[in-house]
């Protein structure tokens, strides 16, 4: 290890995270370039697909969530009588009632797995989603965490070790797991998901992979994780799927960790949202009794897109005793989440009722968002289709896209070329979405950083960005494609 990296975690040096890596980091150069007046880009602002924050892309804020939020947080403010007739009734009342469950501090910590009233109304949330299933779900099954993020972690340390174990991921898979993984100094077990047929995931697939990382890499896969719907591909799993992973994970006395925090994003007709929890409980013994599982949710997206507040919540089911001891140890280190991420969380889990006062504009907000979004990921997958060497799936839910690009044989020598040129190393992907950048200001993520099948080439991209900025986007793209076959084509 050289000098300057003497002292620094090797598993910290191995960690990547593509979301935040090159191209978003030249992004920010040129922000900053255009803003000083330096450069000669033929753009004046960029539009940044490259994460999904929504309301960094004029996705608004839900007004009631605000107006609890603000009252909560200056719990004050409910003395001034002439202050408080301004707000609604119904965001009055929960404002007051949070603050009453709390005692009136409400900068405090709080306990480590999370407010009461926030883990009540998560169970309550949860019961409700999952209704046709027993037992129900409880407070002391839920831990209130900072995003999905800290759930990711937690679960992560539960059970890996080191490098004697293994994490099973989808490939292409949300770059903070194989960040993390490396972090820990365990080791990955992909198995890939299948384009062709809608970003499709096959149980068939799951035993290879883990046997190949018994195997090849002599580690034990410990978790496994599912992303429904997908992140970066926008599929939602199959139920015969589900049920399927399920047993494996019984049979193979793996954790099941379900990353289900776009479960409100469902755009095509014949797909729905099943919890890999309902699915579990579903089943029948030893499946239903024996399968652990532990389902994250957050703030950050659906209609809420709330990611600054760091709101979510980890649910175990079937954990043993000896691992929620563990699992408590674990948050009590951390002290407990975030409380305005925690009253967030309790929020998004219990919207107005029919009758409350902002039942109808809480639900004409929710509604224009999920409608627009809907609108968005059909006219992003139409064009992108239209495109010379590009394919893309229907994106049936989730926030992004994860198309396939085809490029001339001339282009991939014209990589080789500058790479030396450069004195670096940029994969195929990363140099068409570097040009897409600088040509156009549009921010995407190469698909290398998520993983794809060999001799394939990705990029991910959001479907948040306004209509007249997603027009953009195709634009740009369309463009960077002609001119590319024009100059490097046969």
């Amino acid at each position: 290890m050289s000098s300057e990296k003497a002292y620094v975690n090797p598993h910290v040096v191995r960690a990547e995270y593509a979301v935040r890596g090159l191209i978003p980091a030249r992004a920010d150069e040129i922000k900053k370039e255009i803003a000083e007046g330096k450069g000669a880009h033929p753009f004046t602002s960029l539009v940044y697909c490259n994460i999904g924050n929504p309301q960094s892309l004029d996705q608004k804020p839900l007004t009631f969530n605000r107006q609890v939020m603000a009252l909560f947080d200056a719990p004050f403010l409910l003395e001034d009588e002439a202050l408080v007739a301004r707000f609604p009734a119904d965001a009055v009342a929960r404002a007051k009632e949070y603050v009453d469950r709390v005692g009136n501090v409400t900068g405090a910590y709080t306990d480590s797995f999370g407010y009461d009233f926030a883990r009540e109304a998560v169970a309550a949330c949860i019961n409700e989603r999952d209704h046709h299933v027993q037992p129900e779900a409880t407070m002391e099954e839920i831990c209130m965490t900072d995003g999905a993020s800290g759930g990711i972690t937690m679960a992560m340390e539960l059970v890996l070790g080191g490098l004697e174990d293994a994490v099973m991921i989808p490939i292409p898979q949300y770059p903070f797991y194989t960040a993390q993984i490396a972090l820990l100094g365990a080791k990955t077990a992909p198995y890939y998901l299948h384009e062709a047929d809608r970003w499709a995931m096959q149980a068939d697939d799951l035993a290879a992979a883990y046997n190949k990382c018994m195997e090849e890499k002599k580690a034990t896969p410990r978790l496994l994780v599912c992303i429904n719907p997908g992140n970066p591909t926008g599929g939602v799993l199959d139920r015969k799927v589900m049920e399927d992973v399920v047993r494996f994970c019984y049979d193979y006395n793996v954790l099941l960790l379900a990353d289900e925090v776009y479960q409100e994003n469902i755009y095509a007709a014949d797909r729905k949202f099943v919890s890999f929890r309902e699915v579990v409980l579903s089943m029948p013994a030893p499946y239903s009794t024996g399968t652990m599982l532990v389902s994250l949710h957050s703030t950050s997206k659906g209609m809420i897109g709330e990611c600054g507040r760091r709101g979510g919540f980890l649910n175990y089911t079937n954990l043993p005793a000896f691992s929620r001891e563990m699992l408590s140890k674990l948050a009590s280190l951390a002290l407990c989440a975030n409380v305005n991420g925690q009253v967030m969380t309790a929020l998004m889990s219990t919207p107005p009722q029919k009758g409350d006062a902002s039942y109808e504009s809480y639900w004409a907000e929710y509604n224009g968002i999920f409608s627009s979004l809907k609108e968005r990921a059909a006219l992003l997958a139409r064009e992108l289709n239209t495109i010379r060497g590009m394919s893309c799936q229907l994106v049936d839910g989730a926030m992004y896209a994860f198309p396939q690009i085809t490029l001339p044989a001339r282009y991939a020598e014209y990589n080789e070329a500058q790479n030396k040129k450069e004195g670096r190393k940029l994969a195929l992907d990363a140099r068409w979405s570097l040009e897409l950048l600088e040509a156009t200001g549009i921010v995407v993520v190469p698909g290398s950083g998520f993983g794809q099948e060999p001799n394939t080439l990705h990029f991910r991209t959001t479907i948040l960005p306004p209509t007249a900025q997603m027009e953009r986007m195709v634009t740009a793209i369309r463009d960077l494609q002609n001119r590319i076959y024009a100059n490097y084509g046969d």
